[in-house]
C-alpha cells in the first residue's frame, strides 16, 4: 500500500484501495488509498506549520534548501528510474522524468539567488511618482500568501510533475500539498520518501496525499492555490467546486492540448529542415509512449508533401521496438495502463472516421518483450487525413503514440488548421525561411503558450519541441486550460500577493528596504566605499564636489573611444539636429566623469562594479557645463556563504542649473566584515 504523508508522519490506509498493475506484464506493483487521511488537518498543518517556517527564510534561504533537495534526489535517480520501468517508461523516458524535476530544482535554486533578493520582500520595478512635489509614490511588491498551494497532477511525470510545480512554490515561500496521478503514485511515493530524508526543507513545507482528494478542497481559502494537470473535463469540474469559486482560490490548469507542429515549404525530402521535421515527430511519438501533454498530435505539412512526410515517418517508426522497458532492445514502452490504451483506442477509431491509418494501429503491434494479453502495449499509429478541416481531427486527443498528417494549401491556411485546436501548449515552425516563420509565428501565438521554431542552425542545441523548460512559461489559452507555470520569476510570483504600497518616500523606503528618491538620506567623514558590507545603511548617500566639461574632454574622450558621432564633433551639424543646441559631451564621457567624481581610488571593502541598470541620459551636456553627482546607497542583498554582498547605488549626475542629466544604478560586490 502505497503510503501518504501527513502532517510530517507517514500514514498507510487499511483497507483494500485500488490496485495498480505493471504495465508490461500486468502483475500487481502496488495499491493505492486515502482512508483515513486527515484532509483538515493537512491543510491547517501547512497553514500552522509549514507555511510559518518557510516565511522565516528569505529566497535566497529557501533557493538554497531547492538546491540541497536536488542534490539528494540527484543521489537516488537510480531506485527512481527502476521504479519509472514499472509503469512503461524507457530509461530514456524515466531521465526525461526525473532528471528533468531534479533539473528544474536546480534551476529555481539558480534563479532565487541570482534574480530575487535575500530578503521575504520582492519589490517590483521602480517607484510611482503619485504626486508633483514628490512627497507621495508608490511601489509595487509581493510577499507570501498565508496559505498552502495544492497540486493535483498526472500520471505521465510522476517526479518532474511534481518538482516543476512544488519548486516556485516553495521559493514563494508558500507550503505544498502534492495529490500524484495514482496509476504512478508509488514512483511520486519513492521520490517524495527520498525528499523527506534530506531534510532539506523545513516541517510542514511538503506533505503527499495518495489516492483519492476527498473533501480536501472543501477547506480551502482564497489565500490557497490549485495547480492542476490533467483533463479538460477535470478541470472543469475542480474549477467549478463551490469552495473554489466562492473563496476565490486561485486554479491554474494545464488541460487537454492537440498540439502540432507545422513544416515549412521550403523543407522539401532532403533538406536539413524535412529530416528534422521527421525525427521531432517520431520523438514525440514515441518518447514516454506519447503521454505527454506537449507531444505532437497533429502534423501539418505541405499538401504536396503528404505522402513523402508518409513515407519518411513509416520508414523511421519501423525502426521502433515495442516492448517492456526494462529489456535493453526496447525504444518505445506500453501505455501506462490497459484502460489508457483502450481510451487510446477508441480516440483512434473516432480519428478513423476522418482519416486513414497508415502506420501502425490500435490492434497491429509487434512485440519484442512483455505481455502482449496483459500488458498495454500499442503502435506507433500515423493517419492520414482526408480533409483537412475535419472536425474530429482538431477534437479528438489520442493521449498515446498517436499523429495525423494533414496538409495545408499555403501560410494562412497552416495558421487557421492551427487555431482549430482551440489552444495548445506549444507549437513548432520547421523551416529555414524567415518570412514564412514569422508569419506562422504572429498568426499561431494567441493560440499558444510556448513556439519553437526548429531549422539547422538551432538543432544541435534545440531540447525539442515536446520539453517544457523551467526558464520558460508551459501552459496555453483555450482548451490548454488557460493557465500558466514555469517562466522562470514568473510562476514564483504567481504563488505570491502583489500589493501596490502608497505613501511618503521616507515610509516607503522602511517598508520595501529600498531607497526611495525623496527619502531622507545620511553621510558621514568616512567615503561609502570604504565602509563593509554591514556599515552600510540603505540611505547613505555621497555628494561630489563639481566637475566643469571642457571641449577638450569631449575631443579627448573621441579620441580615445573611437566615437566621433557628428553631436560630438561637428558645431554646425549638431545644431542643426533637433535635440542639441551645439555640439555635446558623449553619454558615456558622463558615465566615466561622474565614476571619477565618486570613485574612491584605494583598495577597500568595495571589490568591483558588476553592472550598470535603468542607465537614461536625461539633458545633453556642453561644453562648459558643471557636473556634480549623488551617490545613494539604494539596497543591500547579503550573499550568505560569501565574504561579500551585493550593494546597488543610485547615481543622480547633475548639471549647474540642478538639472538630472543621467540617472543610473550601480551595482557593485562590497566585502563582508572580517570575522575575528
Amino acid at each position: 500500500m502505497i503510503s501518504s504523508y501527513v502532517r510530517d508522519r507517514w500514514h498507510t490506509a487499511t483497507d483494500e484501495g485500488v490496485t495498480l498493475r505493471d504495465a508490461s506484464t500486468g502483475e500487481p506493483v502496488a495499491r493505492v488509498s486515502s482512508t483515513g487521511v486527515d484532509l483538515a488537518g493537512m491543510v491547517e498543518h501547512a497553514r500552522t506549520v509549514g507555511g510559518p517556517g518557510l516565511r522565516e527564510l528569505t529566497f535566497h534561504q529557501r533557493a538554497a534548501a531547492l538546491k540541497r533537495l536536488a542534490i539528494h534526489l540527484r543521489e537516488h535517480r537510480d531506485g527512481l528510474y527502476e521504479q519509472s520501468a514499472r509503469t512503461g517508461a524507457t530509461l530514456a523516458d524515466a531521465r526525461v522524468d526525473v532528471d528533468g524535476g531534479i533539473g528544474t530544482l536546480f534551476v529555481y535554486s539558480s534563479k532565487g539567488r541570482r534574480e530575487l533578493p535575500n530578503d521575504v520582500l520582492y519589490v517590483d520595478g521602480p517607484p510611482e511618482p503619485l504626486g508633483r512635489g514628490g512627497t507621495f509614490v508608490g511601489q509595487t511588491v509581493y510577499s507570501s500568501r498565508p496559505g498552502v498551494a495544492v497540486f493535483v497532477n498526472a500520471f505521465n511525470f510522476p517526479v518532474w510533475g511534481m518538482l516543476e510545480k512544488l519548486a516556485p512554490a516553495v521559493l514563494a515561500g508558500v507550503p505544498v500539498i502534492v495529490k500524484p496521478g495514482s496509476q504512478t503514485a508509488y514512483v511520486t511515493e519513492l521520490a517524495f520518501r527520498h525528499m523527506v530524508e534530506s531534510g532539506a526543507l523545513p516541517p510542514g513545507s511538503v506533505q503527499l496525499l495518495c489516492g483519492g482528494v476527498g473533501d480536501l478542497f472543501d477547506h480551502l481559502t482564497g489565500q490557497d492555490s490549485i495547480g492542476f494537470t490533467g483533463s479538460a473535463a477535470t478541470a472543469r469540474r475542480l474549477r467549478s467546486h463551490p469552495a473554489v469559486v466562492r473563496e476565490a482560490v486561485r486554479f491554474n490548469a494545464e488541460a487537454d492540448s492537440l498540439n502540432c507542429s507545422i513544416l515549412g515549404p521550403d523543407a522539401t525530402p532532403g533538406s536539413d529542415e524535412f529530416d528534422l521535421f521527421v525525427r521531432e515527430v517520431v520523438r514525440e511519438l514515441t518518447e514516454k509512449t506519447g503521454q505527454k501533454c506537449t507531444a505532437i498530435r497533429r502534423s501539418l505539412v505541405p499538401g504536396t508533401q503528404v505522402g513523402a512526410v508518409v513515407d519518411a515517418l513509416a520508414a523511421q517508426l519501423a525502426e521502433v521496438r515495442v516492448g517492456d522497458p526494462r529489456d535493453e532492445a526496447t525504444t518505445m514502452g506500453p501505455l501506462v495502463g490497459r484502460d489508457q490504451r483502450a481510451e487510446v483506442r477508441q480516440a483512434i477509431a473516432r480519428l478513423g472516421r476522418e482519416a486513414e491509418v497508415v502506420v501502425g494501429g490500435p490492434d497491429k503491434v509487434a512485440l519484442t518483450s512483455g505481455d502482449a494479453e496483459l500488458g498495454a502495449f500499442l503502435a506507433p499509429t500515423v493517419l492520414r487525413a482526408s480533409e483537412p478541416r475535419s472536425p474530429e481531427l482538431h477534437a479528438v486527443e489520442a493521449f498515446g503514440p498517436v499523429t495525423s498528417v494533414i496538409g495545408y494549401r499555403d501560410a494562412a491556411d497552416a495558421v487557421e488548421l492551427a487555431a482549430l485546436g482551440r489552444g495548445s501548449l506549444v507549437g513548432s515552425v520547421v523551416t529555414h525561411d524567415p518570412d514564412f516563420a514569422r508569419r506562422v509565428v504572429t498568426g499561431v501565438a494567441p493560440w499558444h503558450g510556448r513556439l519553437l521554431v526548429l531549422d539547422r542552425d538551432d538543432a544541435g542545441e534545440s531540447t525539442g519541441h515536446g520539453s517544457p523548460l523551467p526558464h520558460l512559461v508551459h501552459g496555453g489559452p483555450g482548451r490548454a486550460g488557460g493557465g500558466e507555470e514555469l517562466g522562470g520569476v514568473r510562476a514564483v510570483l504567481h504563488h505570491m500577493q502583489v500589493t501596490s504600497i502608497s505613501g511618503s518616500p521616507a515610509m516607503v523606503t522602511e517598508v520595501t528596504g529600498t531607497w526611495v528618491p525623496g527619502a531622507p538620506t545620511t553621510g558621514d567623514a568616512t567615503h561609502p566605499f570604504r565602509k563593509h558590507f554591514e556599515e552600510l545603511a540603505v540611505g547613505e548617500s555621497l555628494r561630489t564636489g563639481p566637475r566643469t566639461v571642457t571641449l577638450e574632454d569631449i575631443e579627448g574622450f573621441a579620441e580615445l573611444s573611437g566615437d566621433r558621432f557628428y553631436a560630438h564633433m561637428d558645431e554646425a551639424a549638431a545644431k542643426a539636429n533637433p535635440f542639441f543646441d551645439g555640439r555635446v559631451a558623449h553619454g558615456y564621457f558622463v558615465v566615466s566623469a561622474a565614476a571619477g567624481l565618486f570613485v574612491d581610488p584605494d583598495p577597500g571593502p568595495c571589490l568591483a562594479n558588476y553592472g550598470l541598470e535603468r542607465l537614461r541620459f536625461r539633458k545633453p551636456v556642453y561644453p562648459g557645463d558643471t557636473l556634480t553627482v549623488t551617490l545613494t546607497c539604494k539596497q543591500k542583498t547579503a550573499r550568505d556563504g560569501e565574504a561579500y554582498g551585493e550593494v546597488r547605488w543610485d547615481v543622480a549626475v547633475e548639471n549647474q542649473d540642478a538639472e538630472q542629466v543621467a540617472t543610473y544604478d550601480v551595482l557593485t560586490l562590497v566585502a563582508t566584515r572580517p570575522s575575528g
